[in-house]
């Protein structure tokens, strides 16, 4: 599964939403999740503006980054609500998609 399938409506949306944010929250992802390639592997709660980034924990330059809302990226891995109240300032890693 991957974000442009759920963009098209190829995909269910789980309406069960963990996070504080509202789903509109913008936040950054990585082009390599987006296309399917990767999973999410690293999420990071900025301290400074509180933005969420879900990389997929390879190196990234600013044109793989896209933004998009967050309740997109929980419908595309419903397992990033292991994270959702992950204070602002703090970061989580993951080997793989099944990691805790």
């Amino acid at each position: 599964m991957n974000l442009k399938q759920l963009l098209q409506g190829k995909i269910r949306v789980n309406n069960k939403f963990p996070f504080v944010n509202t789903r509109d929250t913008a936040c950054i992802i990585c082009n390599h999740i987006v296309n399917g390639e990767s999973p999410i592997l690293f999420v990071s709660h900025d301290e400074d503006d509180g933005m969420w980034q879900f990389l997929c924990g390879g190196s990234h330059g600013v044109e793989d980054a896209k933004v998009v809302a967050l309740g997109e990226v929980f419908d595309l891995d419903p397992s990033i609500e292991k994270v959702a109240e992950m204070p602002c300032g703090y970061c989580a890693t993951r080997d793989k998609i099944d990691d805790d």
